[in-house]
């Protein structure tokens, strides 16, 4: 009877590296915590300095102190949260009082928004940008784009955006200066600001991959066979350089999705980067935790689907992660 043979020398599939790259994220998320949790204690000051008590007595500063657990040793406290965090819970702002993951979830959109947006800009101008000036390396156009990536690699995003509003809304009144609440055109300049600096560093990345592939022998075999030239280097030539551009634009989304902190106070956006942000200046622990987790949740996730999508940019990956495939032998 025909006997089921495992090929040989086939790695592990997609689901179980998917699967250990999940469980890898326990470890990560307790080290994290445990550094933002000690360095929020090294921090002068507590969340019962800033709520605007005038006058205190012992006593009850004293109450106040046994109220938030602040009488008890930073571990024990930290203990203490991963207990509730283990049962899915994030606890409540020691700030506010609200629930942290409703208050979380409320901004994340608005993050999430901005982060998709300043991706669709920045990669859809950068990569063609990036092809444009491989294919006319050494040449003034490619000088002016190069100097155009270090110039947005460089420029500070606090002051891109000043810029910004200096000019399309107080100058020229055309945009919003600041908030949520004009549809659209709210989030055009984040857009713009956040997006740039994307545009750059994945024109830059971009660039640099098909400088490496438009000298490969195989395109040149392309060439001699009759392939036109946008096959050449649409197909084949960005087709082998995907792997690098998508770590870099991962990496920026990645980053993005953390909240773009100085973007979201600049533009008074209400996102997760600037709740944070709030979060740590008025001492709350338990808000400033949540973000963290939430945050570092994120950031693990989508590296894995960026890790993922290699698998479908260069073959030799996704052959890597092929199931193990059955065929059948004879009996001898």
């Amino acid at each position: 009877m025909p006997r089921p043979v495992v090929k040989k020398g086939v790695k592990i599939n997609l689901l179980l590296y998917a699967i250990k790259r999940v469980l890898l994220l326990i470890p990560i998320l307790i080290a994290v915590s445990i550094i933002v949790f000690l360095l929020l204690d090294l921090a002068p000051g507590n969340i019962i300095d800033m709520m605007q008590i005038e006058k205190l007595t012992p006593e009850e500063y004293q109450e106040l102190l046994r109220q938030y657990n602040l009488d008890k040793p930073v571990f024990y406290r930290y203990g203490l949260y991963m207990i509730n965090l283990l049962q899915g819970n994030l606890g409540k702002s020691d700030y506010t009082g609200l629930d942290v993951w409703q208050i979380y979830i409320s901004r994340f959109p608005n993050t999430l928004l901005l982060a998709v947006s300043s991706l669709i800009f920045g990669s859809v101008i950068g990569i063609p940008l990036g092809i444009f000036a491989a294919k006319r390396a050494g040449t003034l156009a490619d000088n002016a784009v190069t100097f155009v990536t270090l110039v947005g690699m460089s420029i500070p995003g606090f002051w891109l955006a000043l810029l910004l509003m200096l000019q399309f809304s107080l100058r020229w009144q055309w945009l919003p200066a600041g908030g949520t609440g004009d549809g659209i055109r709210s989030i055009i300049l984040p857009t713009i600001c956040s997006g740039f600096v994307l545009m750059a560093g994945c024109t830059r990345q971009t660039r640099s991959s098909m400088l490496e592939q438009l000298n490969a022998d195989y395109l040149r075999t392309a060439r001699a066979k009759g392939v036109p030239e946008k096959a050449v280097i649409n197909k084949h030539a960005l087709g082998n350089a995907w792997i690098p551009i998508l770590t870099t634009i991962g990496g920026a989304l990645s980053f993005s999705i953390g909240g773009s902190a100085i973007i979201e106070a600049v533009f008074t956006w209400r996102g997760v980067g600037s709740l944070a942000v709030d979060a740590v200046i008025n001492r709350d622990f338990t808000m400033t935790m949540g973000c963290t987790i939430m945050t570092t949740t994120m950031f693990v996730l989508i590296q894995l689907m960026v890790d993922l999508l290699y698998a479908l940019a260069d073959p030799r990956i996704k052959s890597a992660y092929a199931r193990p495939k059955i065929r059948g032998r004879s009996a001898a």
